[in-house]
């Protein structure tokens, strides 16, 4: 059973590099699914672009200590360690919302949250306004007292995010988190991921190239486990021509950067 914390041990701490990677490298079996990546993320919102099979839930669930490197150098709010202790500490640190979580379906809504700020070990003074906290930021403060089971998909994904922000944490980890919400709950959360990068590191994995352009500063874009562009948004909005597909400058210059890359790869460009 996780003991009750102190609150000043949980006191948020600035950090140049929230998340620090040098020539990251993961394996899924024989496949490597993460190919000696670079990655320096701080605080703020970073968009984690890519196609299917890039790497992105890899990356993700590595970042969220789910999954061990097979090699290179990681290092997650200043520390590298990988202890026990260390880890258990580092987990009060971090939300997580996976592309599928688990839940008890007769769990209340608020019992849901309020069980995932006891694992993260949020101080019981606190466990009540931060669970009440998290659930009015997603907007389900008049669905508090459902039961899991009775929510619709788009619900029980703004439920995933309230569990993932509910110890206020300095790394936020989202896989494809605005699957189901509906156009103006995806607003909704664009706004609420600009007021979480205030303070914290928000990394969001997504296929929605425009939630990224609305939401984040920063840019990683993936393909076969390998990182294709690291930068500000306005960057890849400008990486593109009217020859690339896509419907917008940001949705042309993801496309451009992907054929770049990949025509490197096979020598097509020389």
């Amino acid at each position: 059973m996780p003991r009750t914390v102190t609150e000043s041990e949980i006191a948020p701490t600035r950090y140049a590099h929230h998340i620090r990677a040098r020539a990251l490298t993961v394996r899924r079996g024989r496949r490597v699914a993460v190919d000696g990546i670079e990655l320096d993320l701080g605080t703020g919102v970073h968009g984690l672009l890519g196609p299917n099979g890039a790497g992105k839930t890899t990356l993700i669930r590595t970042l969220a200590t789910v999954l061990t490197p097979h090699s290179g150098e990681l290092e997650l709010l200043g520390s590298a360690r990988r202890s026990r202790v260390d880890l258990r500490e580092l987990r009060r640190r971090l939300g997580y919302l996976p592309q599928e979580f688990g839940h008890y379906r007769r769990f209340t809504v608020r019992e849901f949250v309020e069980y995932m700020a006891w694992l993260k070990e949020v101080p019981r003074r606190r466990t009540a306004d931060a669970v009440q906290h998290a659930i009015d930021r997603v907007d389900l403060t008049g669905r508090a007292d459902d039961r899991m089971g009775s929510l619709s998909g788009g619900m029980l994904r703004r439920a995933g995010i309230a569990q993932a922000i509910v110890n206020d944490p300095d790394i936020l980890l989202l896989d494809e988190p605005t699957v189901g919400l509906d156009p103006a709950q995806r607003m909704e959360f664009r706004a609420l991921l600009r007021d979480l990068g205030e303070r914290s590191c928000v990394l969001v994995s997504t296929h929605l190239v425009e939630d990224v352009g609305a939401a984040c500063a920063g840019v990683v874009l993936m393909d076969e486990g390998r990182t294709v562009f690291t930068g500000h948004v306005d960057r890849l909005r400008t990486a593109g021509t009217d020859a690339d597909p896509g419907d917008s400058d940001i949705e042309r210059g993801y496309s451009a950067l992907l054929r770049r890359h990949r025509e490197r790869r096979t020598g097509a460009g020389a």
